[in-house]
């Protein structure tokens, strides 16, 4: 489990983890919250996600599932999958500057 250090707080992107987590496949509202939580340790607000969601529906990322469910689930778009993969690659970079940087050789390419 990685070490945490919480006077620092989370460095976070709402939008980022909701991008991963639909990369998985589709999902509604709480299953992101629950999976985001799992896979970053992040916890959302409903509100936090679903203004994420509005956001990323507009940016044409995500988009809803036609379903009869009270759920409605979201899914990742071609589009989102591509900022997804530009974005993942941005911060690659900056933790391999950030850990040369710091000297840590874990992240060193």
């Amino acid at each position: 489990m990685a070490r945490r250090t919480p006077e620092l707080g989370r460095f976070t992107d709402v939008a980022l983890l909701v991008l991963i987590s639909l990369a998985e496949g589709q999902k509604h509202g709480y299953r992101m919250i629950s999976d985001i939580e799992q896979f970053s340790g992040t916890s959302l607000e409903p509100g936090t996600l679903y203004g994420a969601l509005m956001r990323l529906e507009e940016r044409g990322w995500i988009e809803r599932v036609e379903t009869t469910e009270r759920r409605k689930p979201y899914r990742i778009t071609d589009a989102g999958r591509e900022s997804l993969g530009e974005q993942l690659a941005t911060l690659r970079r900056v933790e391999q500057a950030g850990a040369r940087r710091a000297g840590l050789a874990w992240g060193v390419a």
